[in-house]
């Protein structure tokens, strides 16, 4: 018996849709980091791209628990001395919303050139309005 390999130019990719409204950001993030890397597949090949694309919406009224909203901080730095700039999740919201659900999945696939070609068919919209409904994706519910 032979293991069977996926080849990334045989997956059927499908558009799912994911409502991020009172969403917990976690949950929002762990479903569709799941889609977009192939994990909900039963042709699921680690080193390959199977899955598919994901369109997440209303990211501007996702939920975070705890203190987080003034706790959690973002940073980021460029390699110059005193150019660390810190963000929390309240300044993030306000500026970029997309920027908290984008981060978050980011950080749950591979760190590599996979990961960086996955995270590609990510798709995240502040509002409920979004330009992918000629691929008529479908719903999907986080649980």
């Amino acid at each position: 018996m032979k293991t069977f390999s996926a080849k990334a130019e045989d997956v059927n990719r499908q558009w799912w849709v994911i409502d991020a409204k009172d969403k917990v950001l976690g949950q929002v993030a762990v479903a569709a980091a799941n889609l977009i890397r192939g994990k909900t597949r039963p042709t699921f090949t680690p080193h390959v791209d199977t899955g598919d694309f994901v369109v997440v919406i209303n990211a501007d009224k996702v939920r975070v628990t705890g203190k987080k909203e003034q706790q959690k901080v973002y940073t980021s730095k460029k390699g110059y001395i005193g150019n660390q700039k810190v963000e929390t999740v309240e300044k993030v919201r306000q500026r970029r919303p997309e920027l908290l659900v984008h981060r978050a999945v980011k950080g749950m696939v591979p760190h590599n050139r996979l990961g960086n070609a996955i995270v590609t068919k990510l798709k995240v919209y502040a509002g409920d309005e979004h330009p992918h409904a000629a691929q008529n994706p479908k719903p999907f519910a986080v649980a």
